[in-house]
């Protein structure tokens, strides 16, 4: 009996599952997913577009980031920007002028996670695009 290609992808996912739950059980018997604060934190509506926009933008100030993210409050873009801190997805600088002068950029996490928050998109988008044809 011969092993097909959906046999290995199977049997791969299978591996890569068990790994990341052995990796994760310390964290899991406590009652700790490791990925579950992240992945609310970062694919929630609003920071999707902000990591997106900082990804592009490298830098940007508060209401730039304001403007680039269509639809979304002042307060709701604070809140975010403040949960995708605590995460160390992005960071705040501050700077001491007259008007305050707040700018946020990626960590380096932050810049990794958002390029695979986009490959994720693109595989989505390749599978969308292929099931209108």
């Amino acid at each position: 009996m011969s092993v097909t290609n959906a046999d290995n992808q199977e049997l791969r996912l299978k591996k890569k599952v068990g790994k990341y739950y052995v990796a994760s059980q310390p964290y899991l018997e406590d009652g700790f997913c490791p990925i579950r604060n992240l992945l609310a934190s970062a694919l929630d509506k609003w920071s999707m577009l902000c990591l997106f926009n900082l990804g592009y933008y490298k830098v940007l100030r508060f209401n730039e980031l304001k403007k680039n993210v269509t639809g979304i409050s002042a307060r709701m873009l604070s809140v975010t920007m403040k949960k995708l801190e605590e995460q160390e997805i992005v960071v705040r600088k501050v700077y001491a002028e007259v008007p305050p002068r707040v700018e946020y950029s990626l960590t380096p996490f932050g810049q990794e996670l958002s390029e695979k928050l986009v490959d994720l998109g693109n595989w989505y988008l390749e599978l969308y695009t292929q099931k209108e044809d």
